[in-house]
């Protein structure tokens, strides 16, 4: 197998644009990738343009009916049917909807492929995570799920074991709901609770349909969490259930809003910790899976700030060549910052708050705190179902 990593790109997965005033800003993904560039990652890896996900890729996970609805709206965007999710204020319709999103999900797909295949052994796609896109329906800026194409794209090669970990601060819901009867698919949810926080689902009870028990895990995170509860319940869940489910691939989703300055959500977590997460998964994937990761990105709406650092860091570590945290970013691309958001960017690849840390889980747990709460509530509901102690 090769040692390998790829970096999926293609400039035109920036056309995936909601329009001005939507959060979703693709000048994020343009900005990361320049990143990537000024510290000289892209040296590090290949750099691949897949193909755009075809009509029977995408009807791996989405309806027939829905595709067409998109293809249309892309056609006429004065004819979204907001029936499926589009012409909404989260997803509005935009020229080329169909052509953008299906190259963000071709993306993800070629990755997929090529981890699967000994191609590469890791591969990143941050354009991707569009984790919300249900089966039949755009949602929370969402309209094709790359996430879940690439994991039913694994399966249809012949993977009988796929691990999807989410630390996106919103629940993913749509990756869950595409596997919820399929026990060849673990998905491990860590969010925002969802009382306070889109979707509104994400419960600890959600736990996969009768066929597939203890295949869907959900960490619902109280609002205010920070690093150190973060990485604890992340440690406390996601590394036990992989020894024990043994995956063959590991897909990761790496939303970036979880950071303190993110505008859309409450959790108040460090570029850091996200670094911390990352790294994680990273070693999880050699332990578990041979080797086998798939990274994407996902939401993230401090788009100068925090996402072009967060997937940057995500990028270093999948290439093997890490970005030091203290690691000060070149002049050149903070002029770029400026010259496209009229921010200043910022000026290193850190919150100041690194190395993180936190307490073990297997240290003991206190039953009064609200994150060991939520940590329990998880474990309480899924391990049994697994075979596992509580």
């Amino acid at each position: 197998m090769s040692g390998r990593t790829q970096l999926m790109w293609d400039e035109a997965v920036t056309g995936y644009d909601f329009g001005r005033d939507h959060p979703m800003d693709p000048v994020r993904l343009v900005l990361t990738r320049s990143l990537v560039g000024a510290l000289g990652l892209d040296r590090e890896v290949s750099v691949v343009a897949a193909k755009t996900a075809g009509e029977s890729t995408l009807r791996l996970v989405h309806r027939e009916d829905y595709i067409g609805a998109v293809r249309a709206a892309s056609a006429d965007p004065a004819s979204a049917d907001q029936s499926y999710g589009l012409g909404t204020t989260d997803d509005p319709a935009f020229a080329g909807m169909h052509e953008a999103s299906a190259l963000i999900a071709g993306q993800s797909v070629g990755a997929a492929e090529a981890v699967w295949r000994g191609e590469a052994l890791h591969a990143v796609n941050f354009a991707g995570g569009l984790h919300h896109a249900m089966p039949g329906a755009a949602s929370g800026f969402c309209v094709y799920n790359d996430a879940a194409l690439a994991i039913a794209r694994l399966l249809e090669l012949g993977a009988e074991r796929v691990a999807y970990i989410d630390v996106d601060v919103h629940h993913g819901d749509g990756v869950q709901a595409a596997f919820w009867e399929d026990p060849r698919v673990l998905t491990v949810s860590l969010h925002e609770h969802p009382r306070t926080l889109f979707p509104q689902t994400g419960w600890p009870e959600e736990t996969g349909a009768d066929s597939a028990q203890g295949s869907a895990v959900n960490v619902a995170l109280p609002a205010g969490t920070g690093d150190e509860g973060w990485l604890r319940a992340f440690h406390a869940v996601v590394p036990e259930l992989l020894a024990d489910f043994r995956p063959q691939v590991l897909v990761t989703q790496h939303g970036a809003d979880t950071h303190f300055e993110d505008p859309l959500a409450h959790l108040a977590v460090s570029l850091d910790a996200q670094r911390a997460v990352q790294v994680a998964c990273h070693e999880l994937a050699h332990e578990y899976a041979d080797g086998r990761w798939v990274a994407l990105g996902g939401g993230g709406y401090a788009v100068a700030e925090v996402v072009p650092r967060s997937w940057t860091h995500l990028v270093g570590i999948a290439a093997g060549k890490p970005v030091d945290p203290v690691t000060m970013i070149p002049e050149g691309w903070r002029q770029e910052v400026y010259a496209r958001t009229r921010q200043l960017g910022p000026v290193r690849m850190t919150d100041g708050r690194w190395p993180v840390s936190w307490a073990s889980w297997e240290d003991g747990y206190d039953p009064a705190d609200r994150l060991d709460q939520a940590v329990l509530a998880t474990r309480r509901a899924v391990f049994p179902l697994r075979g596992l102690l509580p």
